[in-house]
């Protein structure tokens, strides 16, 4: 007798069945249909986003040449951090028409997970630090804000991202680029990032220059992140564009981790200065580079009444 033929004589018996019948339940699940279609939805509000970010058109309404102090990594709430010179050059913004400050990213240790262990070396809390950080972002309008690696530790609850709502600036966890329009027709193009991909022991500002070699046509490429400062200006053969490529160095002067790996100091300045005239007849002359945020805001006071007289 083969197996089937049991399994049907067990059914004519009526042996197997539960003796009784339940209802069907509906599923707490969202129709596949419905879910596809609000899937397409997301996809496509995020792709809108993405396009939107490729190339950020900024309207600048400031008459004259500018300039953009590209703040390095400010670890606020690091013992080592040289807060005097970083409060000097909170002022000298504040104070500078036509100057617009900027940060490539890593406010704060934000130590987190085994590393909030560290919180026990640093005399400022992370609750102070928080305080540091807002002082900070509040000081100021930023032309762009990058997130570094210690500032995305926050995930998605980072407090950066509430303190910052609804700011001019823009405000990016990866890299903001950034069309900048000027009232004649001049657009200068500012690549910020909190790094760029390549490293070279020879030359500091290896990874922006790179970025520039392969195909980013931009005027300013700017990051921090390795604690060095760093400059090349570099020229695209095809098309005559001059590119800055600048790594700034950081706030934190004092830094017991770079000690204990016997980093050689290549920290000479944490701000590097863009000074942009947008009616510089060379391409030479578009963008100018210092590295001392004092002579750059005399500089461009000087040439913004240049251009005016």
């Amino acid at each position: 007798m083969t197996l089937k033929r049991h399994v049907h004589e067990a059914r004519e018996r009526g042996i197997g069945h539960p003796g009784f019948e339940a209802p069907v339940l509906p599923s707490p699940d969202e129709p596949v249909e419905s879910l596809i279609e609000r899937r397409c939805a997301d996809y496509k509000r995020r792709a809108a986003a993405e396009k939107a970010r490729r190339l950020i058109p900024i309207t600048i309404k400031t008459p004259g040449p500018i300039g953009i102090a590209h703040l390095g990594d400010p670890h606020v709430d690091d013992d080592g951090t040289n807060w005097p010179l970083l409060r000097s050059h909170v002022e000298i913004c504040q104070q500078t028409e036509g100057l617009f400050a900027a940060n490539v990213g890593d406010l704060s240790n934000n130590w987190v997970g085994r590393l909030a262990r560290l919180y026990a070396d640093q005399a400022t809390t992370a609750r102070q630090g928080w305080q540091l950080v807002e002082w900070l972002l509040r000081a100021v309008p930023w032309l762009y804000l990058v997130k570094g690696n210690h500032d995305l530790w926050s995930g998605a609850g980072d407090p950066v991202d509430w303190i910052m709502r609804g700011a001019p600036g823009v405000v990016d966890p990866y890299g903001a680029r950034l069309a900048l329009r000027f009232a004649n027709g001049r657009e200068v193009r500012v690549n910020a990032r909190h790094d760029f991909r390549g490293h070279s022991q020879w030359n500091a500002a290896h990874g922006p220059a790179k970025a520039a070699q392969m195909g980013w046509r931009d005027h300013i490429l700017t990051c921090g992140d390795k604690h060095v400062s760093g400059y090349n200006m570099l020229k695209d053969p095809a098309s005559g564009l001059v590119s800055h490529a600048i790594r700034v160095g950081t706030y934190k002067m004092i830094d017991n981790y770079a000690k204990a790996g016997n980093f050689p100091d290549q920290n000479f300045s944490p701000c590097a200065v863009t000074i942009i005239d947008p009616e510089a007849e060379d391409e030479v002359d578009l963008v100018t580079v210092f590295w001392s945020l004092k002579r750059a805001a005399s500089y461009l006071t000087w040439l913004r009444q240049e251009r005016s007289a």
